[in-house]
Order: C-alpha cells, then structure tokens, then sequence
C-alpha cells in the first residue's frame, strides 16, 4: 500500500498506483480532512490504515467531484457518521444515478482492469450530504480550509479545496499530470477560465495537488492553462467555421484521442445541446 508523505505543513499526498490517483490529508488541531477516498471498498480500507498511521483525529471527507476514483470509497470512510462534502452537482449525479454511474464505469473498466471493475460493481455510492454551491469554509480546530467551485471544467460539479495557511491548492482532476486532461464529462470551452481562477488563488510558490500523477506548482498549472485555452479557441473557431471534429482534434494539443473527445463535447457545449 502507498503511504501519505508530506508535502506542506501537516499536509500530506498519498499517490495510488491504480490510476494513479491522489488522495490529501489535511490534519488541524484535533480534526482531520481527507480530500477524495478512491475506487472501491478495498481500497478505501487501505486508505483508511494509511491515514490512521499519519493521524489518529476524526475526519471530514471531500469529494473533488463525482468520478468513482474519487468517491466510491465514501462508504467505508464515512462509516461512524462522517460528513462528506461535494459540489451540488457532484452531489446530485450521485443520488440520482448511482446504478447508471456505476454500470457505466464496470462496462469501461472490464476489459482492461477487471478486478476495478469488480470493485466498482460491489461499491454502495454514498453521495456528499454536505454540498457546495460556491464556496464554503470547513475549521479543522484553528485551522481554516476553504472548499470553492470556481466553474465547470473537467465536469460541472469540480470542487478546489484551499489550505491557505499551507499555501497549497487541491485542483482534483481540474488539473492533470503525467497525461492529458480526461474530458468525457467536460465543459472545455469554459475548462479555461475555471483553471485561470485557480492561478488566480496560487502564489508563485503555490503547492498544487493535481487529480492525478506528481505535485506540481503554479507554473505547471499556467501552461495547462495555455494549452486548454489554445483548445477552447480552436473548438469555437471550428464551430463557427463548421468544420469537423476530427479536422480541429488535428491541431489541437493533448493529442487527437482525448482532443477528439474534447471537440465533441465543445460542440455541443456550444451549442447548448445535451448529451448522455
């Protein structure tokens, strides 16, 4: 099992090698907060002895967003009572879709990771009973966390979550390293300004916890940023030209698989139509 190393003051990452997906943990004074709780039951109990060697303290569970990766572990961490918190979108996604949710990730992962997919199959979603339109404020005794939804991007429902006396930024999968940005549930037309509101929070030695891969720090942040902007106008130049969305997924950064996605999506982002 992976175990938490520290990266701010009392702050700690702990880098799962399914997925390679991030978990924090935040300890204040007699409290704790853990920030996203993996894929399944399994590996939400490795989790949990994981944090138990960093910290002994009750803990407030956040959830960055509604992908199982980052929230189906919620059942076994909120196990005593313990709130969970999420935007109110994520919140609703989970309480009014679970099996769709859950039938949809099994049928992804089977092939290629069938012992997750198993996992996700056997998961009681328990969706964030604590919700977040723009922002609220969590006390960790005299330790101040703040929880801000700074727009859609990479779903509608992407929760930053601030310790500023660390001066450290959780993005969840807003910000991605290691790969491109997934943006099966994206807005990325608008992806741009959301992350421009997350540079607008780091400071030039900002410690920033990505979704997924290393930590990074502001200056990695800016030239994702870049790139999803340089996206974004390429899918608004392609829409009003009518051009295809293989023709624009071409050009466009992060390579023509997950561009091709995200040019789709901008499209119909565009154009205010709905899609599954």
């Amino acid at each position: 099992m992976s175990q938490f190393v520290e990266v701010a003051q009392e702050v700690y990452v702990l880098r799962y090698p399914v997925l390679d997906v991030n978990v924090t943990l935040v300890v204040g004074d007699g409290e704790a907060l853990l920030v996203d709780t993996l894929s399944t039951d399994a590996q939400a109990r490795e989790l949990a002895e994981a944090a138990r060697t960093v910290t002994a303290y009750p803990w407030t569970l956040v959830n960055t967003h509604h992908h199982f990766d980052h929230c189906f572990g919620n059942a076994v961490l909120a196990a005593g009572g313990r709130p969970v918190w999420g935007h109110e979108e994520a919140a609703a996604l989970l309480a009014e879709r679970p099996e769709a949710l859950r039938r949809e990730w099994y049928e992804q992962w089977e092939p290629s990771h069938p012992e997750l997919a198993a996992g996700l199959a056997a998961a009681r979603v328990v969706p964030p009973d604590h919700t977040v339109h723009r922002q609220a404020t969590l006390r960790l005794g005299d330790r101040m966390v703040l929880l801000r939804h700074l727009g859609r991007g990479h779903t509608a429902g992407d929760l930053v979550v601030q310790v500023p006396d660390a001066d450290l930024l959780v993005a969840g999968d807003l910000v991605e390293e290691g790969g491109p940005p997934s943006f099966g549930d994206s807005f990325p037309v608008e992806w741009p300004d959301t992350v421009a509101g997350l540079l607008h929070l780091a400071g030039p030695r900002t410690t920033v916890v990505p979704g997924h891969g290393g930590v990074v720090d502001r200056e990695f942040v800016a030239a994702q940023h870049r790139d999803l902007a340089r996206l974004a106008w390429l899918i608004r130049d392609g829409d009003a030209d009518g051009a295809p969305a293989e023709a624009v997924a071409a050009r466009a950064p992060f390579g023509p698989a997950a561009a091709l996605t995200a040019v789709r999506r901008g499209y119909a982002e565009l154009s205010g139509r709905q899609w599954a």
